[in-house]
């Protein structure tokens, strides 16, 4: 029993000697961090401000308001909606390229307005085709009436109807460009 009674001192004994090694140890380093941390603060301090960095977040997102008729005669400058009577003659001359690009322009935005609502029509007609009713009595109805589909297949086919005589238009609009003597890369 005294052998194991030593074993336990000399163990006890070992493990308070390190501790009282590492103690002073860890004294020194709470003081290193804090002098970092003193160090650290003083910089901060002394460091000079960050430049403002300019984001979209900081712009308002409303429009200036325009100016009023008054500004621009007082002002003499020309504005954006302001022509000139040359400008205007250019336009209206069938032989000037900006004449030839507006209406070329004016009549594709036309057949592209025509042709997204035609596949909103077809996609509509094809929902309802498929689409099924939980109620008996408007299943029996449709099934007999069908009257959406029909009215859907009617819009759809003078939807069609538009968008051909659309592009016949193009397509005689281009032949009187060649006529009148025009490039033909005013059509583009």
């Amino acid at each position: 029993m005294r052998m194991t009674t030593w074993i336990r001192l000399a163990a006890l004994g070992t493990l308070l000697g390190f501790a009282a090694f590492s103690a002073p140890a860890q004294d020194q380093s709470t003081d290193d961090v804090a002098a970092a941390a003193r160090r650290s603060r003083e910089q901060q301090k002394n460091a000079p401000k960050p430049k403002k960095v300019v984001t979209n977040d900081d712009f308002p997102t409303t429009p200036p308001p325009q100016p009023s008729g008054d500004a621009k005669a007082t002002t003499g400058g020309k504005q954006d909606g302001d022509q000139t009577a040359a400008e205007l003659a250019a336009e209206n001359d069938p032989k000037n390229e900006v004449y030839w690009r507006k209406r070329f322009q004016k009549l594709r935005d036309k057949l592209a307005q025509s042709e997204k609502e035609l596949d909103i029509l077809q996609r509509n007609l094809d929902k309802n085709q498929v689409q099924y009713y939980s109620d008996p009595q408007k299943a029996l109805m449709q099934q007999h009436d069908r009257s959406d589909i029909n009215e859907g297949t009617a819009k759809i086919d003078a939807k069609k109807k538009e968008v051909d005589s659309l592009k016949q238009q193009l397509s005689d609009l281009e032949d009187d460009l060649r006529k009148a003597g025009g490039d033909p890369g005013w059509a583009r």
